[in-house]
């Protein structure tokens, strides 16, 4: 694993690769609707910011990197996502974890794995879930009552400045169990 810092001097490793501002404007919103589901054309900016380390327990050292989301839609110009939470990598075991609210009552935890390329040609994998023990999500009482979040992945792929995305969020929704709410972009680094 190629270790990276930056000026605060904390080892990011694989998290440096995010490091920045992305957009994108490919991207695919597919969500449910009471009478079926709909896709709407999205486009988004992400921005990534260093945010330095934290020991738990006196044992484990986390790297951290703060991210904000905002995703418009593209026919309409108005936000409908904004996300704010952090992406952490623990050295000792290789893993990363993603936690982020949004402004629906909805919190994840979700934790998982990266894995560094093999060769100038690949690509940097990034892959969490809510399946894993210690991770989960919490929401309010509302929105378990009727627009639960059951489980979510996020997979991410970055090769140089180019990132792409598919999100999962499995949903009980609009009389529909299980339902694969689905987002996916590709971005490009601009600073």
């Amino acid at each position: 694993m190629s270790e990276g810092t930056t000026g605060d001097g904390v080892d990011y490793g694989p998290l440096m690769v995010l490091l920045g501002e992305w957009r994108g404007d490919k991207g695919v919103d597919r969500a449910p609707e009471p009478d079926g589901e709909e896709r709407n054309p999205y486009y988004e900016t992400i921005t990534f910011d260093a945010a330095g380390d934290v020991t738990n327990c006196e044992d484990q050292v986390l790297a951290i990197v703060r991210y904000h989301q905002v995703v418009s839609r593209k026919s309409n110009d108005k936000v409908f996502h904004d996300q704010v939470g952090f992406w952490m990598w623990d050295k000792a075991n290789n893993t990363v974890m993603e936690t982020f609210t949004i402004p629906r009552g909805v919190a994840v935890v979700a934790t998982g794995t990266v894995t560094a390329p093999a060769s100038p040609d690949d690509d940097w994998v990034f892959e969490v879930a809510c399946d894993a023990a210690g991770s989960g999500i919490a929401q309010s009482a509302y929105m378990y009552e009727n627009g639960r979040t059951s489980a979510f992945t996020h997979r991410i792929t970055v090769k140089g400045d180019q990132m792409r995305y598919t999100e999962s969020t499995t949903l009980d929704i609009y009389e529909k169990r299980s339902y694969d709410h689905k987002d996916v972009n590709t971005l490009t680094r601009v600073a």
